[in-house]
């Protein structure tokens, strides 16, 4: 037998926590399908300073936890460490099936599955991830102490992660496509300023190096055309995100990078179906925007709700 929800949520970042916390506290049957553990990026986060509230700091795991816990408090059901392996939003009564055994069935369904690291397709990239090549400094910084890594990447996530590396590498080289960062001025003042901290600009990494082990990254010099190995214990990559997506493709309007077109009240193309967080259109993507997106979804899954059990059609 399916169980019957008024709101189902996938995803566990702060967009889909922040609606839960929201959903559940009006009373509403609520349910968050996570295919990890709640928290998205954030929880990877090391520290997050910029949150309101919040002062100085705290980690961002300890933020995805306490999130969790108010939703729970309020009465919000989570599914973790789960796969969507159905999913059916074109009819009036969403469905959702869970390890191809548990069903949920909701009228409204809020999309919040965020993004994941964006890939750069060269060679050793399958073999090497896990061994030496990772996506999170949080999670895998303190296996490299008193080592050599390189980060790939010039935005605020590369540098900030790269600061954040010190802490356990004795050396941190940073690879940059561009002569200049696409960071903030103080990431990049902040980065310029650490001793631990090399920089290769105006280079392009072209494979992950290694036979038994990871030993290093090779580099393309833009300028002059020629290659060399940079030996390292380990690579960690910051080259954007893409939107996690695919399984409501053909069900919902994307836009030409997968992304979900939504008004301002978080409606998608498709009825009773919202989305909040980085896998909609926007310009923003920090914590901050994500928790508004969410709160919004959830205020308008609950006038879907509220409207079908009013009207007898669910």
């Amino acid at each position: 037998m399916a169980k019957t929800f008024d709101v189902v949520i996938l995803g566990g970042g702060p967009a889909g926590l922040a609606a839960a916390l929201y959903a559940s506290r009006a009373k509403l049957k609520t349910a968050v399908v996570e295919e990890n553990l709640p928290g998205g990026w954030m929880k990877t986060t090391h520290l997050v300073a910029n949150y309101p509230g919040v002062h100085p700091q705290v980690r961002g795991s300890e933020l995805a936890r306490t999130m969790e816990e108010q939703a729970k408090h309020f009465g919000a059901e989570f599914f973790n460490a789960v796969e969507v392996t159905k999913l059916d939003l074109t009819q009036r009564r969403k469905y959702v099936e869970l390890d191809e055994e548990e069903t949920l069935t909701a009228p409204a369904v809020i999309l919040a599955m965020g993004q994941e690291p964006r890939k750069l397709g060269l060679p050793g990239e399958q073999a090497f991830r896990g061994r030496g090549l990772s996506y999170c400094a949080t999670c895998d910084g303190d296996f490299y102490q008193d080592k050599h890594v390189v980060v790939i990447g010039g935005g605020n996530s590369a540098l900030e992660e790269s600061i954040f590396l010190t802490q356990f590498a004795r050396r941190v080289t940073i690879v940059h496509q561009f002569d200049h960062f696409q960071a903030s001025a103080v990431a990049a003042e902040a980065a310029r300023a650490n001793p631990k901290i090399d920089f290769l600009l105006a280079h392009e990494p072209r494979a992950y190096a290694g036979s038994e082990r990871f030993e290093g990254v090779e580099v393309e010099d833009l300028a002059t055309g020629q290659r060399k190995l940079i030996p390292a214990d380990g690579v960690f990559v910051y080259v954007g995100f893409t939107p996690k997506t695919s399984l409501v493709k053909g069900q919902v309007r994307l836009d030409d990078r997968g992304y979900i077109p939504t008004d301002e009240l978080m409606h998608t193309s498709q009825p009773g179906v919202l989305a909040a967080g980085d896998i909609r259109v926007k310009t923003y993507r920090q914590i901050t925007t994500a928790v508004a997106d969410g709160t919004i979804a959830a205020l308008e899954a609950e006038k879907i709700a509220r409207e079908v059990k009013r009207d007898g059609s669910d």
